[in-house]
């Protein structure tokens, strides 16, 4: 894609402003290498990541406590807010989809799609919700139905969702799956699709870079190309790289754990660093090859080898009870979602607290990488198809493979195979796995399908952060984004060093507030920048006396 991408096909609401995409930018050629990078938010950024990094590794004690004291004051504290602005999200994407706004094409009224549906959905599954899936397919619903079924279900100390279900294993398993459905269904992908759809809004149809800053110009006119927009871009930066190294954190935890439970190889701090150089060194390759044969391509392979694993289990486990489960979950999740969803009067705040307000955190300060490469690959979708498509097709997705890997999980647990429920988070895939035949060879393509996602993801995160820094250009050097995928790989290692996964988590909450701010402003936005656009014509019904 190329800056000349910007320019609306057909009738749209261009915005008449004197700025221009990288006028800002400071251009250098240093040796065979250009630079062209906007001032001041990627000198900013980079100064302040950099500090982070620093602080990690020199004092990894002091870091370690720090982070173990940030994750669980912003989850306890802002819960409620959290929750809300999860509901929020919810409400705009359903109400843009059913209003007449929802005829607007995304690039001009004549724009047409760059990509397949099968591309397109690719590329949407493997950037929102890859390595999560692959983590916690298992061990959420594992987790949840464990905390329901427990004697102290509902305690103070309990982790059970909305009181659990004491003793009641059906009772337990439908509010385990609901809970988990809650986690990856509706609420996240429409967090995505706010930061999408405004984005790919202002940039296709208003003319503006392609940048957090353009959703905002409704509400500040120009002052968007000052320091009003270099903070908000340099937050949006901040939440992107926190929240994909807290994605990679995850990945690295369950990839090393994998190489170790198939090949013996230790689990170490040294192999995380080990794995995540290497395969920051195939995201380069990616990087450097583009979107359409690096990140277009890998989904694609990750989608085919997902697809296989869901079919393997659906079809050797215990069938029947996947595809009824399917629908009994999704019942589920409709009972229970008022409920879950409720920001006041808690009485399961480890849950509500430790399980959702970190997800709602995680999902917003990730949701800036993921809206921005939505919105790269959405050009000539209709609104009301833009959001169909990435509210509800994933989340569906998302429902079957939950239901496919955790309700296999639960049965075995309570068939009595205590081996999954005891092993840890990034090894409960693989103890489900060993249940089934050819153990060896899924766990394999478990490894693969986790590490290409993470190379997915780098690729992904590497081309949205370097898009920002770069003051909107979608066609900044290639040399930037090696930065950044580089950038992202010393992160993500400099975190796990100095306080391990817990150091991630709390770095992503930690952007996840403020960002989430700054996302509730972005949907009035949103609504205002729809509404000046022109409306595509409804489709003519003639009548018979017309014909």
């Amino acid at each position: 894609m190329s800056d000349d991408a910007l320019t609306p096909d057909g009738d749209a609401a261009v915005v008449q402003t004197d700025y221009v995409v990288g006028q800002d930018n400071i251009q250098k050629q240093l040796g065979p290498f250009g630079l062209d990078i906007h001032n001041p938010v990627f000198v900013i950024s980079g100064l302040v990541i950099c500090a982070v990094v620093f602080y990690a590794l020199a004092l990894p004690d002091q870091a370690e406590s720090f982070f173990g004291w940030l994750r669980p004051a912003v989850t306890s504290t802002f819960d409620w807010f959290f929750l809300l602005a999860g509901n929020i999200f919810v409400l705009v994407c359903i109400g843009l989809m059913i209003s007449p706004l929802g005829r607007i094409r995304i690039g001009g009224t004549e724009a047409k799609p760059e990509f397949s549906y099968a591309g397109w959905f690719a590329m949407l599954f493997a950037a929102g919700m890859g390595i999560g899936l692959m983590f916690f397919g298992v061990s959420e619903p594992i987790s949840h139905f464990s905390s329901s079924f427990a004697e102290g279900a509902g305690s103070p100390d309990s982790w059970a969702p909305l009181g659990g279900a004491a003793g009641n294993e059906e009772a337990a398993r439908r509010l385990g799956m609901a809970a988990t459905i809650f986690h990856w269904g509706l609420h996240p992908w429409a967090i995505y699709a706010v930061v999408a759809l405004a984005l790919a809004l202002f940039a296709y149809n208003k003319g503006l870079p392609l940048s957090m800053r353009s959703i905002f110009y409704p509400l500040f006119g120009d002052r968007v190309w000052g320091w009003t927009g270099h903070v908000i871009d340099t937050v949006a930066v901040f939440a992107t790289l926190f929240g994909l190294a807290c994605s990679l954190g995850f990945g690295a935890e369950q990839a090393n754990a994998g190489l170790e439970y198939l090949f013996g190889i230790p689990a170490s701090d040294t192999s995380k660093v080990l794995l995540i150089t290497g395969i920051t060194a195939i995201a380069l390759v990616s990087v450097i090859a583009g979107v359409e044969a690096g990140v277009k391509r890998l989904s694609e392979i990750n989608m085919v080898l997902a697809f296989l694993l869901l079919l393997f289990v659906i079809v050797l486990g215990p069938t029947i009870a996947i595809l009824t489960g399917f629908f009994n979950n999704l019942m589920a999740y409709g009972e229970y979602l008022p409920a879950l969803s409720m920001p006041f009067g808690r009485d399961d705040a480890n849950f509500s607290q430790g399980w959702t307000s970190f997800y709602w955190a995680w999902w917003i300060s990730w949701s800036p990488f993921v809206g921005m490469f939505i919105a790269r690959v959405s050009r000539g979708r209709t609104v009301r198809e833009f959001l169909f498509c990435v509210l509800l097709v994933p989340s569906i997705v998302s429902v079957l493979w939950m239901t496919a890997f955790g309700g296999t999980a639960i049965g075995f647990v309570n068939a009595g195979v205590s081996a999954i429920a005891d092993a840890p988070l990034e090894l409960k895939l693989f103890t489900m796995l060993e249940q089934m035949p050819l153990a060896a060879i899924t766990s394999f393509v478990g490894i693969v399908l986790v590490i290409v996602f993470f190379v997915t993801s780098s690729d992904s995160g590497s081309l949205v952060i370097d898009t920002i820094t770069a003051g909107g250009k979608v066609d900044a050097p290639v040399p930037q984004r090696v930065f950044w995928c580089i950038f992202e790989g010393l992160v993500a290692i400099a975190l796990l060093l100095g306080g391990g996964l817990g150091a991630l988590q709390a770095a992503a909450v930690s952007t996840g507030l403020p960002f989430a701010v700054v996302l509730l402003v972005a949907c009035y936005a949103l609504v205002k920048g729809l509404m000046q656009e022109p409306k595509a014509k409804p489709p003519l019904i003639r009548s018979r006396k017309a014909q």
